[in-house]
């Protein structure tokens, strides 16, 4: 099998995969869902984790499968560079995880409530405080930051940009369920918090200090 072939292939599982789990979490999905299925709703979001997982399996090894010799190295200087990268991400997944219910995440909290709550704050209500007060999604910040911090051949980049487009499309469509759950609340969120990388936050630190 040639190298396009292989590439094409991972490709397409790869995007097959993040398909696959948007459409189960999408809007339409869930509530036809929640409507058919009334209390027993609430076991879905651990069958959606499992289903991702295992799902995820065939792909990551068929990626194993097809690595090269890196095309970029962080080597010399830019290991600094990278060390900031996985510094930064393991800050966010740190700071990000005191906010975010990982039980509500993973679907126990569901089974044990009977419910199926939708935000994934301890509370059950839009938190914007700590690190959410500087960025909406620092986890999906994270991630990024994360698989662009490794070594990079053709398949890694192909998979990273995938999965970056993948993160950028996912976050605009978990956006407009949050709208839906918050409304205004949420809508003036977005004009006072940026998504991924905190410009208005620092925008708004450096004019407060020019004002001072």
């Amino acid at each position: 099998m040639s190298d396009h072939a292989k590439y094409l292939i991972l490709s397409t599982l790869v995007i097959a995969w993040c398909f696959l789990h948007s459409a189960m979490i999408s809007i339409s999905v869930t509530e036809y869902l929640k409507r058919s299925l009334g209390s027993p709703f609430r076991y879905y979001r651990l069958f959606y984790n499992v289903v991702a997982a295992i799902t995820l399996v065939p792909v990551v090894l068929f990626a194993y499968s097809v690595r090269t010799q890196p095309v970029f190295s962080w080597d010399g200087y830019l290991r600094i560079i990278q060390f900031v990268m996985l510094g930064t991400s393991g800050l966010l997944f740190f700071l990000g995880g005191r906010h975010y219910d990982a039980r509500q995440l993973l679907g126990i909290k569901q089974l044990q409530e009977g419910t199926s709550n939708k935000a994934i704050t301890d509370s059950g209500a839009l938190d914007t405080s700590g690190v959410l007060g500087v960025i909406r999604h620092p986890w999906y910040s994270a991630s990024i930051l994360l698989i662009w911090a490794g070594q990079l051949d053709v398949s890694a980049i192909l998979v990273n940009t995938i999965l970056t487009a993948y993160l950028f499309i996912g976050t605009v469509l978990e956006e407009k369920k949050l709208l839906r759950e918050f409304g205004a609340e949420y809508r003036d969120y977005q004009a006072r918090v940026s998504m991924f990388i905190p410009y208005k936050w620092l925008t708004s630190i450096i004019s407060k200090r020019v004002a001072g």
